[in-house]
């Protein structure tokens, strides 16, 4: 199955980052020759196709009348990450643990780009993989940020501890107020699924919990909004 990447924004994102794009697919009658400049100038085929011919590669996402055909996201390794964090006296990783929602994926890389974390860990099984939704909602993260994928979390977060780094799990139960738990040096902030929260073997290898207060009638905040106030969090106290 051929992988697609559609809107303006992830699209010129990789263009500049000068990543493989086997053809670049244009919608007929769209404000879009800027692209097709920017593809002739990396030497990228272009084909002019009707609307109806970009709904069949990406269905009805808001493709913006762009939409380039990619070889398969690639992941990087964990160890390549632990390499270039080892001498770092600061790192953040964020574990996302179960998540099932694209856009929350794509949310939480775009919230990694902005807060500079060091990668961002996710599962194999059960979890969303990177999906040209991951991407678009992204905003062209997806090009920038180390992603992992392992196949057992658990494990994962062992290796994490030996290589110095503190695990701090986003949880509601007996858990530290966020901004009350000291997050400098190396900090692993695991999200839970959307639903679930984290599993119970994931959540056995949290050296703290955190959790956000919430003041109104809602009990919870969206997995990426939670993600983006924690990440922020570390970066504060870091400065």
């Amino acid at each position: 199955m051929k992988q697609y990447l559609y809107g303006r924004n992830p699209i010129k994102e990789r263009l500049n980052a000068k990543k493989v794009i086997h053809t670049l697919y244009l919608q007929k009658g769209s404000d879009t020759q800027s692209f097709e400049q920017l593809a002739i100038n990396h030497r990228i085929p272009v084909q002019w196709v009707d609307k109806g011919q970009l709904k069949t590669m990406v269905g009805d996402a808001n493709h913006q009348g762009v939409v380039a055909h990619i070889p398969d996201y690639t992941f990087t390794s964990l160890e390549k990450v632990l390499a270039s964090t080892q001498n770092k006296e600061h790192s953040c990783l964020i574990v996302a643990d179960g998540l099932e929602d694209p856009h929350n994926l794509g949310a939480i890389l775009r919230i990694a780009d902005g807060a500079g974390v060091d990668g961002v860990i996710i599962g194999k099984h059960r979890s969303v993989s990177l999906t040209s939704t991951v991407a678009k909602v992204s905003a062209g993260a997806i090009e920038s940020v180390n992603i992992v994928e392992v196949t057992n979390l658990a494990q994962t977060l062992k290796t994490l501890k030996d290589a110095g780094y503190w695990i701090f799990g986003s949880d509601v139960n007996d858990a530290v107020v966020y901004h009350q738990a000291q997050l400098n040096g190396k900090v692993v902030i695991i999200v839970g699924s959307e639903g679930k929260g984290m599993s119970s073997l994931v959540k056995k290898q949290c050296d703290v919990l955190l959790t956000i207060p919430m003041h109104g009638k809602v009990d919870s905040l969206n997995v990426a909004v939670a993600t983006g106030i924690l990440v922020y969090e570390v970066l504060r106290q870091r400065s």
